[in-house]
């Protein structure tokens, strides 16, 4: 893991050097929800659904978390273990190399690739107790050559280790989908329809975030990652066995804590496959907290649509007799959405809803006669 580093830079913290945390770094607000162990142990409904990829109730499994949750542990999903071990431990070499040559890759303003703060950031005061590397797997190689300029052992096993990853996870990704379409109630031969039509599965794009969260002299005060929802259409988390991950819940508010289980996913639904399910599979509000005494290390897989693609609600998800909940936009116009949201506290899925279109609609008719 990273020691305390000499560089003098505006753009880095040095984490390790840290024996309190900064008023830059502190979050109000962090505890107005209680939290809740959402392990096996944890009797009732806030224990976090598992889903296995093999079981044949696996669809209903899904139908019934992405519907109550937006959220679940995914086991049984083929990904090999020692795969999972190499890939945590070039995160964790990664993110220890020194400072100054992590900061050869900085992320620069209007850029989604390269070392960082988490892409969010920006949108917030406050700083994350965090740092994080973005990448698409189709430019990984040249990518990391930022990182690693004379390429090298190190830059070649990083590239491998991830190349291999992503090919598992690309396969992974499309068994979802489908269990996430027979989820809805279509039929093997409904699937096949849809995505004739909508090309979904064969369109999809790949984003890679890793994570390192220090560990932090006051986690209190701290946050590594704000409260959020992802995107795009579904995310899988890789996480090392330091829970860190919670979800929302209301009724009444809490903060459900994911445990950490070896070799399961998180299986995060994010906004876009909210609006693609007409909003029966909803999109998890979710945020990462960090540890006293140890370290977490995360890895995100980024699904999501091309950015020409609209994305609309599927005909078999809008009720018969009813009109589709949301309109159809891209994940570039779904993006600036979210912006304006950010900024002004609102919600993003509340904007593109076709009922928030009636009103602005009733609003020009009111403006127009005033």
């Amino acid at each position: 893991m990273p020691t305390p580093s000499r560089l003098k830079n505006p753009l880095y913290f040095d984490f390790r050097a840290a024996r309190r945390v900064p008023e830059t770094h502190a979050w109000p607000g962090l505890h107005d929800h209680p939290v809740v162990n959402g392990g096996s142990e944890a009797a009732g409904p806030d224990a976090v659904p598992v889903v296995d990829v093999g079981a044949p109730d696996a669809a209903a499994r899904v139908a019934c978390a992405a519907e109550q949750w937006g959220a679940f542990l995914l086991v049984g999903h083929g990904v090999p273990a020692p795969l999972l071990a190499r890939v945590e431990e070039r995160i964790a070499r990664m993110f220890a190399l020194p400072a100054s040559e992590k900061m050869r890759a900085v992320r620069g303003p209007g850029e989604s690739c390269g070392y960082g703060s988490p892409p969010i950031s920006s949108f917030f005061s406050k700083c994350m107790w965090s740092e994080g590397y973005t990448f698409s797997p189709s430019s990984l190689r040249s990518e990391l050559r930022r990182l690693w300029p004379k390429a090298g052992d190190d830059y070649l096993l990083f590239c491998d280790v991830m190349e291999e990853f992503h090919k598992e996870m690309r396969r992974l990704a499309d068994e979802l989908l489908e269990l996430f379409l027979r989820a809805l109630g279509l039929t093997g031969e409904q699937v096949a329809g849809v995505e004739a039509e909508r090309k979904i599965g064969d369109t999809m794009t790949a984003t890679m975030h890793l994570n390192w969260y220090p560990r932090c002299p006051d986690p209190r005060r701290a946050l590594g990652l704000i409260a959020h929802t992802d995107s795009g259409f579904f995310t899988f988390v890789l996480q090392s066995l330091v829970p860190g991950l919670q979800l929302f819940r209301r009724s009444p508010d809490r903060w459900v804590a994911v445990p950490a289980v070896p070799g399961a996913f998180v299986v995060n639904v994010g906004d876009l496959f909210h609006i693609l399910t007409n909003g029966r599979f909803h999109s998890v509000y979710h945020r990462a907290v960090v540890n006293r005494d140890r370290d977490r290390i995360s890895l995100g897989y980024f699904l999501g649509p091309p950015p020409d693609v609209k994305v609309a609600p599927l005909p078999e998800a809008v009720p018969a007799g009813r009109s589709p909940a949301y309109r159809a936009v891209t994940w570039p116009e779904y993006m600036a959405v979210r912006k304006k949201a950010f900024t002004t506290g609102g919600s993003a899925l509340k904007m593109v809803s076709t009922a928030a279109a009636e009103h602005d609609d009733v609003a020009d008719v009111v403006d127009v006669h005033a």
